[in-house]
């Protein structure tokens, strides 16, 4: 047993070492692309010293998570626990440093694990959530290059007038407010130079780092998981294509009274800028914040809002995927504002996914025969759309369909909605790891992963504030369509 655990670390270690070597010689074949930005070169002979922290911190930390496994066998309960929860803290502390120092895919990463409360200890949580505003700023200089070069023209001839300070910086890109030409405000979005191979390297070693756990962790389909994350973190370096799909979200959503996307400027954008429309607004989380103090004061109008907002909330999500197709896979506090006027404002779809037609019905299906407790379509729809238990059974994919869907059908059916207390929401965590544990879910759709995702995080947000959502202004105009045509059917 020994043995295979430190068998276990050193191939850890040497994986994440070759990992390494292979991205240097990336590094080495991407120079060209930035040879021109001067920010940038002064920044290569810095990779292999971040190459070295980052695959080191994820060897360590998975060599740590190993080796408590065999401790852990050797002392009482008690003291396993606090064993874990010092690694936990440790190990939390650890990824929390190295990637605000270095950014990246690895910023990226924690930044979208800290809205994920179910899938982290309360430890990683607090530790990761300090990364949504950890980027490092880019000097205006370097902006500068980038927007001329890209955009063929000196930015005094681009814009009337251009923020040297930026009003937000992400681990891809970082974002200037500006003026056209013709006098509209926009928000200017600059890719980082060499941020695409400093992404390529950390994907390929935090594959690396899961690939060293698959023997400690659940059965799963692993491989679409993490491939599903690494394309949606790679699309983010596409701003061509970012600016397409944010173009057909906002036309999508024009004319919706609650409902606002930004609109893209074509004509100022290019592969490493993107312009937009510029959304006044403040942060969801700031405006729900503010609102709950006010609400457990005795403020009822504070409590209405509280449900107004986030039921826009849910009715966007529910409309972009069941509706549109194409959906904005990365709902953390940053990309969703509260305008002054009580709209929700989904911006930077960066990170999106689009479902064919055929996927898209489907999944309107499924969950129009859930509400309808229809147990016999939602097993054909789960074999259809692509879900796999190792039995070939579909209890388990039932108690997941729970997890995701149960506060929906009981608001459609019984007309509000009731959340969770916290241990409930534990107990029903509990049974759904039973049940994976019992018949693992083997093979995911692509597409689930980030549906998941989305309303995984949004579930979160509404347990935390129990809005007592309009389901008649919110849900039903989207699922009763489609639930009228299953009962006539």
């Amino acid at each position: 047993m020994i043995d295979g655990v430190l068998t276990a670390v050193e191939e850890t270690a040497w994986s994440a070492r070759r990992v390494a070597e292979l991205a240097r010689e990336r590094v080495r074949e991407g120079e060209q692309e930035f040879r021109g930005v001067q920010a940038d070169l002064r920044g290569l002979p810095e990779q292999a010293t971040r190459l070295t922290q980052t695959g080191w911190m994820l060897a360590s930390m998975a060599a740590g998570y190993r080796l408590h496994g065999l401790k852990s066998a050797f002392v009482s309960e008690r003291r396993a626990d606090e064993m874990l929860s010092t690694l936990h803290a440790r190990s939390a502390r650890r990824f929390h440093d190295v990637s605000a120092v270095h950014g990246g895919a690895f910023l990226k990463v924690g930044q979208l694990l800290s809205a994920r409360p179910d899938l982290l200890p309360e430890i990683w949580i607090r530790e990761l959530e300090r990364l949504q505003d950890a980027a490092p700023t880019i000097p205006f200089s370097v902006v500068k290059s980038v927007v001329e070069r890209d955009l063929g023209a000196d930015l005094g001839v681009l814009f009337a007038a251009f923020d040297e300070t930026p009003i937000a910086a992400a681990s891809i890109g970082q974002v200037h407010r500006a003026v056209t030409l013709d006098g509209r405000s926009v928000a200017v979005k600059v890719k980082r130079p060499g941020v695409g191979e400093k992404v390529k390297t950390d994907l390929a070693l935090l594959e690396a780092f899961v690939g060293s756990l698959r023997a400690s962790l659940p059965e799963t389909d692993y491989a679409t998981i993490i491939g599903e994350i690494k394309g949606a973190v790679l699309a983010e370096l596409d701003y061509e294509e970012e600016a397409r799909t944010t173009l057909a979200v906002h036309e999508f959503f024009a004319g919706h009274e609650g409902i606002v996307v930004p609109k893209p400027d074509l004509a100022l954008s290019g592969k490493n800028v993107l312009t937009t429309s510029f959304i006044e607004g403040r942060k969801i989380t700031t405006v729900l914040e503010e609102l709950r103090m006010l609400a457990d004061a005795g403020d009822d109008a504070a409590r209405t809002q509280i449900a107004t907002i986030l039921g826009t909330l849910l009715e966007s999500y529910l409309r972009q995927v069941l509706e549109a197709g194409i959906f904005q896979a990365d709902p953390h506090p940053g990309n969703i504002l509260v305008t002054a006027d009580g709209r929700v404002a989904l911006l930077d779809f960066g990170c999106a996914e689009a479902l064919p037609d055929e996927k898209r019905r489907a999944y309107l299906d499924l969950v129009q025969a859930f509400v309808l407790s229809d147990r016999e379509r939602v097993a054909a729809l789960f074999g259809e759309i692509g879900f796999r238990t190792r039995s070939g059974n579909v209890d388990t994919l039932h108690q997941f369909s729970d997890a995701l869907l149960s506060e929906i059908r009981d608001a459609v059916l019984g007309g509000g909605v009731k959340w969770p207390t916290r241990d409930e929401a534990v107990k029903r965590m509990t049974e759904l790891l039973r049940a994976c544990e019992h018949d693992p879910v083997v093979t995911l759709p692509s597409e689930f992963i980030m549906i998941a995702r989305v309303f995984g995080t949004l579930g979160g947000q509404f347990a935390k504030y129990e809005p007592n959502i309009d389901v008649a202004r919110h849900v039903l105009p989207i699922l009763g369509p489609a639930m009228l045509a299953g009962l006539f059917s």
